[in-house]
Order: structure tokens, then sequence, then C-alpha cells
């Protein structure tokens, strides 16, 4: 009989736990899981993890708002800008992502650490844990760089073609709006097209030539397109014709172009140097005198 009160008594235990994770779980999905996945439909993103990620990255942010520093906040607005908006992240939000970035890091270094120490058996001090921290904090700022970069070199590589497209049509007798228009329409698709395309909008909404033209270089921060604009902005300003300018700029653009693929071709030896030397080299005299090094060894050694 006691052993039957025991079984009774275990059952309903086991029910008891089994409910209280049932409505656990459940009181999350109503209070979190279904409000995320609602938010997330409303975002109209393709993947349901990208947009959730972004949902937890605004929770974040309202509360980085309260802490976040304005230069900081200028710093990461420029950068965000230049390249090219990221999906409208603002600075809280990336705030956000060094916040996280900085605890994956520390807990991978941490479980690291761990693993090597009782499983490898081998000693590392824990100044390496503050290494990946660390290295969490700025990684954020190093993607944020690398999306820079690689929109200014998008950029760089449309702007010759547009530019003559661009000197095309003003030499056609088309005023700039419409010079524009048409590379926008005809050009190549890219970033500086898009840019274009925002310039083309606010002229619309009544921003002068010179404003709209300084606010794409504001926004791109790109040296060759800054100076290509600063040149517009002078004949604009002197009343210069507009044809000739446009024609030195992209013959200037294109030289540079030259001028650069010329430097990269030479400095490519000197870049080659390091991986013949590390890599290469020591594999080819492994190969070449390594019979022989090992016959002179174990071979004389036997005589």
């Amino acid at each position: 009989m006691g052993d039957f009160f025991g079984g009774i008594l275990t059952l309903l235990a086991f029910l008891a736990v089994l409910g209280g994770v049932f409505f656990l779980v459940y009181g999350l999905w109503e209070a979190i899981l279904r409000r995320f996945l609602m938010e997330a439909k409303e975002l109209e993103e393709r993947s349901t993890l990208k947009a959730m990620r972004k949902i937890m990255l605004r929770r974040m942010a309202v509360i980085n708002r309260k802490f976040i520093w304005p230069r900081y906040e200028r710093s990461i607005t420029k950068r965000i800008t230049n390249a090219g908006g990221l999906d409208g992240l603002t600075p809280e939000e990336f705030m956000a992502l060094q916040e996280l970035s900085t605890v994956g890091f520390f807990l991978f270094g941490w479980m690291l650490l761990h693993f090597l120490r009782n499983s490898m058996h081998i000693e590392i001090g824990y100044s390496w844990l503050a290494a990946f921290t660390l290295f969490g904090l700025v990684f954020p700022g190093i993607w944020l760089r690398d999306q820079v970069v690689k929109r200014h070199f998008k950029i760089t590589r449309e702007l010759p073609y547009n530019l003559d497209l661009l000197t095309l049509s003003v030499e056609a007798g088309l005023d700039f709006q419409a010079a524009v228009d048409t590379v926008v329409k005809k050009g190549r698709q890219g970033p500086l097209s898009g840019e274009f395309s925002m310039m083309l909008r606010e002229m619309r909404m009544g921003k002068t030539r010179q404003e709209a033209l300084r606010a794409m270089s504001d926004r791109v921060g790109l040296p060759a397109l800054s100076q290509f604009i600063g040149a517009l902005i002078q004949a604009d300003r002197m009343g210069t014709s507009l044809g000739k300018v446009l024609r030195i700029q992209s013959t200037q653009l294109r030289i540079e172009r030259t001028q650069r693929a010329e430097k990269l071709a030479n400095e490519a030896p000197v870049k080659m140097l390091f991986p013949l030397i590390a890599c290469i080299f020591p594999t080819v005299f492994l190969i070449l005198f390594g019979p022989i090094v090992f016959q002179f060894i174990y071979g004389g050694g036997g005589v």
C-alpha cells in the first residue's frame, strides 16, 4: 500500500512540475514571444530571425538612449550615414550591438579558457579573457569601418562611368537636373546612383543645387566625390560652363584611376614577398632537401 501511495505522489509531483513548465512557457509566449513575432511581421523582413534581432536591438536602444553621450552619437551617426544607412541603424542600436558583442566574446573566451585548462591541460592566463572582451567591444566598430570602405570602393568604381554619362548629357543640351535624372535611369546602378536619386529628391523638394550637392558630399564622405562636388559648386558660383568643368573632372578621374591601378600593380610584388618567404619557400626547401637530409641522418647512422 505504501508503494502505491508513493507512486501516486510521484505521479502527482511529475504532473505538477509538467504543468508549471507548461504555464511558464505559455506565459513567456503570451508576454514576449507572440509580441516579438507580431512586430517581426510588421517589419516585413524575409527572415524572421533578422526581424527579431532588429526588435531586440530596438528594445536595448530604448535603454541606451539614457546613457549615450553626444560626441559618440555624432561620430557613429556620421559613420552609419557614410556606410549608406545600414537599414536605419541608429547609434543607440549600434551601442546595443557593442554590448551584445562584448558579452558574446566574453562568454566565448571564458569557455575556451576553461576548455584549454581542464581538457587540454594548457595553462593560460586570464588576461586573454580581457583581450577577448576588448575585441568584442571594438569588433562592431571594425565591421562598421569595413562597411564604409566597401561602399566607398563601389562608388569609386561607379564614378568615372556615371560622370562620363553626366558630361555627355550636359554637353547634349540637358540642364543639370535632367542630366542627373538620366544618370539615375541609365547609369550603373549602385550606391552612387542612389545618392544621385536622393539629391534629385532634395532639389525637387526646394533645396538649391549647392545645398543638395553639399548634403550628398557629407553623406558619402569620399574625398574623390567631395573634390568633384566642390568643383561643381565653384563653377556654379563663378558662372563657368558646366560641360567644360565636367569634362575636366571626368578626365582627371580617369587619370587618377589609371595611376591607382599602376600603384596597386607596383605594390603587388612587395605584398607577395611575405607569403613567398613564410609559406612557399619553406615548403619548396622541405620537398627538395628533406629526402637528402633524411638520408644523410639515418642512412649515415646505419653505416
